[in-house]
């Protein structure tokens, strides 16, 4: 079988060591791939939202099964272009990826179904924003942007002043271009957030462990968003009577109102959820893919073959089939250009990889580029260090002692990945 990645960062890393394994695998592409990737596939630069030339591509190549990892090229259409041609694609279609590729959508969606989620407005122009900012409602509020963002178009808003700021930026100064001509304001809750991923057919699923993901840049979770500074699983906080809920309340009804509404959704599919005090959990948002940092923690506790679980699912047979995962407990922490989520250097020659030899700790590269000189460092999240345990403290401990070994100029990282399920 030949294997189409599309992606470049360390969630396309973690997809690769999995589909590397498989033996129903003899050759493996990456799309646009990295000098790390480039180790195990052979990379090809294509941009991962030029469609055409992607399909052209794998027609050419005669690809048997294309992984998308990002969530760009899905909400652009890229599964509906490749059925049209009889590729086989493991992902949702344009119109199911909506979930994640607008919040308005996701939000309206789910008081069509009713499925729980955090009270909302939706918002097309800065007056009528400004003006809901100033009404007296109670702070904080989440403001989101209605499109994709990155990871960083959400902020939680502790006064109007600020409030108005951010949506200034949003809708005046368009600082995320186009997906921020529309936003929502949300209702803050308070609780324990907590990834639920599921693999569905359309009509069943599977689920990986729940993760616990951790988005704001420095420890204690203080700071602006970022696309995630580290995970851990099985998460504490997300109990088997939690779960049950979280299948009965939010998973399967969201499952069968896209095969209701006619866009059945086929692929991963992450919930972000609030554990609420009461024990109870709300839906924060959707995503279309895999998550990352969480690939990162969840791929590694994954026993069965993944290119198989992917073959049930696109073929409707997740009925009766139950992936295996190991009884560890997993952990990864982010290292990132010192900046970052904000202005950051890059080409700073990375020191220590050659020093990570524990069979249990996986360096997956998020945004390096070989040199003649050895790695260097090209993005905001440059690393992510996993490691699995016997158990939470064996994970934590093994992860960090390999981050340990790991430096660039600036390099910063979380001290406290984990804590939250001690």
């Amino acid at each position: 079988m030949k294997v189409l990645i599309i992606g470049s960062g360390g969630r396309e890393h973690a997809l690769l060591k999995k589909v590397v394994v498989s033996p129903k695998v003899k050759k493996i592409y990456c799309v646009p791939g990295s000098s790390a990737l480039e180790e195990t596939a052979e990379c090809v630069f294509i941009p991962p939202d030029n469609i055409g030339m992607l399909v052209d591509f794998a027609k050419h190549h005669k690809i048997d099964l294309t992984i998308v990892g990002p969530e760009l090229p899905l909400t652009k259409g890229i599964v509906d272009a490749f059925e049209a041609e009889q590729l086989k694609i493991f992902g949702p279609s344009r119109d199911a990826s909506q979930l994640e590729g607008s919040k308005v959508f996701c939000k309206q969606f789910c008081q069509r179904h009713g499925i729980p989620t955090a009270g909302y407005r939706e918002f097309e122009d800065f007056a009528s924003a400004k003006e809901y900012l100033l009404s007296g409602l109670g702070y904080p509020v989440v403001i989101k942007t209605d499109g994709l963002a990155a990871g960083k178009g959400v902020s939680i808003v502790q006064g109007p002043d600020e409030g108005l700021k951010i949506i200034n930026d949003m809708m005046v100064y368009e600082k995320f271009g186009e997906a921020g001509r529309r936003i929502i304001v949300e209702e803050f809750l308070r609780g324990a957030e907590a990834s639920f991923i599921v693999v569905t057919d359309g009509s069943r699923f599977v689920s990986f462990p729940a993760a616990q993901d951790h988005k704001a840049v420095f420890d204690g979770d203080v700071g602006p968003n970022t696309g995630g500074m580290g995970a851990y699983a099985p998460a504490r906080v997300f109990d088997e009577k939690i779960r049950q809920q979280v299948i009965a309340t939010i998973i399967q009804p969201t499952i069968d109102g896209m095969r209701k509404d006619n866009k059945p959704y086929v692929g991963f599919l992450y919930a972000g959820l609030m554990i609420l005090p009461n024990g109870t959990a709300k839906l924060l948002e959707y995503n279309c893919r895999m998550g990352d940092p969480e690939a990162e923690v969840l791929l590694p506790l994954l026993k069965s073959d993944f290119i198989e679980l992917i073959e049930h699912a696109l073929s409707g047979k997740l009925g009766g089939y139950e992936p295996q995962f190991e009884s560890s407990s997993a952990v990864c922490v982010v290292m990132a250009s010192g900046g970052y989520p904000g202005h950051f250097k890059k080409g700073l020659r990375i020191t220590g990889l050659e020093s990570v030899v524990d069979p249990l700790v996986t360096v997956f590269h998020s945004g390096t580029k070989q040199t003649g000189n050895g790695y260097v460092t090209v993005g905001g999240r440059v690393l992510t260090v996993s490691a699995l345990g016997h158990d939470l403290p064996a994970a934590i401990d093994r992860a960090y002692g390999a981050v340990s070994h790991i430096s660039w100029d600036g390099v910063h990282y979380r001290k406290d990945i984990g804590k939250k399920g001690m």
